[in-house]
């Protein structure tokens, strides 16, 4: 698909991507993938490779957490080792808010503004990851250290 056709959110996250020197392109594919399930599912991959984008609420400030398709985040555990009081899972309308993209389709990357984010640390037992790229139908190929980089992010176990 040329670049042109790409939805306008997946052309932020690569054109963020490039930005930050990760040479990848993103895929705007011909189904949804909302899950890490689904997505792992279509690529053919470990569940547990999929970079999944999750917003929440650390005390009143949207942050990121990069955490791997096989786990769950332990938001006492998070906000214990971010230095908050309370971590919640943000609502639709805060994830759009603070990424500019919606709930199954959230990137690392391509946000209005930054956004505080922390990378769980179980995905470096994967050489490739894939993540979301804007939209639930869209998805791109990153390693750890490309993702950590790119990111800015803040290295976390998440459970």
């Amino acid at each position: 698909m040329a670049n042109e056709a790409l939805h306008p959110r997946v052309q932020q996250v690569q054109a963020a991507l490039h930005a930050g020197g990760v040479d990848v392109t993103v895929r705007q594919i011909d189904e949804s993938t909302p899950t890490a399930a689904a997505a792992a599912e279509y690529l053919g991959c470990d569940v547990g490779a999929i970079a999944n984008s999750l917003v929440f609420m650390a005390d009143d400030e949207p942050i990121l957490v990069l955490t791997s398709g096989a786990h769950r985040v332990d938001t006492a555990h998070l906000a214990e080792r971010i230095g908050a009081a309370k971590v919640r899972r943000a609502s639709a309308a805060q994830v759009t808010s603070a990424t500019g993209q919606v709930i199954g389709g959230v990137a690392p990357v391509g946000h209005p503004a930054p956004v505080r984010t922390y990378l769980d640390v179980a995905l470096l037992e994967y050489d490739e990851l894939w993540a979301a790229a804007g939209i639930p139908a869209s998805l791109f190929p990153i390693s750890y250290a490309d993702l950590l980089r790119v990111t800015g992010a803040i290295e976390v176990e998440v459970d």
